[in-house]
């Protein structure tokens, strides 16, 4: 198949997003508008200027404005605005399931509370799901460069909220934050029958995956691209199938890599590893999930039975019910048997 090809083929293919956090789907031109609704000064002339400041040579110098972006988001008319802008994007890309990650403190701390953005989340996925025929799951983020306890505080703060709530994960500055700093809430969430994920093995090395892994307890690992210089976690990941949730242009973009020519998406894929593709942040990061697609397909030798397998990937790491999942599987077949 020509790249034009496998390009059409990504469009076409029902697939699932698994690592999204909703703050990262902040666009520019949203963010503009929200600080002159809001009356909040930006550091920034223009709508250009933000684009220009999305170059970031590390993970913290990308959370630094992304936390500083998040601050516009002040009212539940904004959480819908958002959360409805990056729903309407994955129906036009084919993306027919999600499972999005929110940081309640990184809007408990400006004040902002779950009677505040739960409701704009909610009306959002109501919708989506209403005229969109597309399905979404909340995962609830904790900060790991904040401390456990307040990890513990922000867990205990959506109880209302919880039927609402499909997984708890883990996410922001990884370096110096292992997993085994919030083994305690981790556990506590397992016992309110929350799925678990974690960010490991991006910035940080292949112990913290195995720390997710045996101490946290986790269904999936988010990232996990620095697997493969451990061979006996290449080895576990392979047997027990837990799923990688990889994200190539965030890779690229926080200089996981220098070069998406340089990825081991692939290489994980062939080893038999459940890895599929994500965006992470796509507004931060140079492209939604399709986009993705596209810069592997570009840059490495990515093949059409690759790109059927990491979506079908997609489908079968979700959280969906069995049922749902065959029936995307089926879809699936479908469209690359004919």
């Amino acid at each position: 198949m020509q790249k034009n090809e496998l390009k059409q083929l990504v469009q076409q293919l029902p697939k699932a997003e698994l690592h999204l956090h909703i703050e990262g789907t902040l666009e520019p031109a949203l963010m503009w508008r929200l600080a002159k609704k809001h009356n909040i000064a930006l550091p920034f002339s223009s709508v250009e200027a933000i684009q220009q400041a999305y170059q970031f040579n590390n993970l913290q110098s990308f959370l630094d404005l992304y936390y500083q972006g998040a601050d516009v988001l002040r009212d539940e008319d904004d959480f819908f605005e958002l959360m409805w802008a990056y729903l309407s994007k994955c129906h036009e890309q084919n993306i027919v399931h999600v499972e999005v990650m929110f940081d309640p403190q990184t809007h408990t701390t400006r004040d902002i509370g779950y009677d505040v953005f739960m409701p704009g989340f909610a009306k959002a996925i109501e919708k989506a799901k209403a005229e969109l025929d597309m399905s979404a799951y909340l995962i609830l983020s904790f900060l790991r460069h904040m401390s456990e306890d307040s990890a513990i505080e922000t867990l205990e703060q959506a109880k209302p909220y919880y039927s609402m709530i499909s997984a708890v994960g883990l996410d922001s500055s990884e370096l110096g934050n292992p997993p085994s700093k919030f083994q305690r809430v981790f556990a506590q969430s397992a016992a309110l029958g929350f799925n678990l994920v974690a960010h490991a093995g991006e910035e940080g090395p292949p112990e913290y995956i195995w720390e997710a892994i045996n101490l946290l307890k986790v269904d999936r690992i988010d990232h996990g691209v620095r697997s493969s210089e451990d061979p006996k976690l290449m080895t576990y990941l392979k047997e027990q199938q837990i799923p990688l949730t990889v994200c190539p242009l965030s890779n690229l973009k926080l200089c996981v890599v220098d070069d998406i020519s340089q990825h081991n998406i692939v290489e994980l894929l062939h080893d038999g590893l459940l890895v599929m593709v994500n965006s992470d942040d796509p507004s931060y990061f140079g492209g939604y999930l399709n986009e993705n697609f596209y810069a592997l397909i570009d840059k490495l030798s990515l093949s059409s039975q690759d790109i059927v397998a990491l979506a079908s990937n997609s489908i079968t790491a979700s959280f969906l019910p069995e049922n749902e999942k065959q029936h995307w599987l089926n879809k699936i077949q479908e469209i690359t048997s004919n």
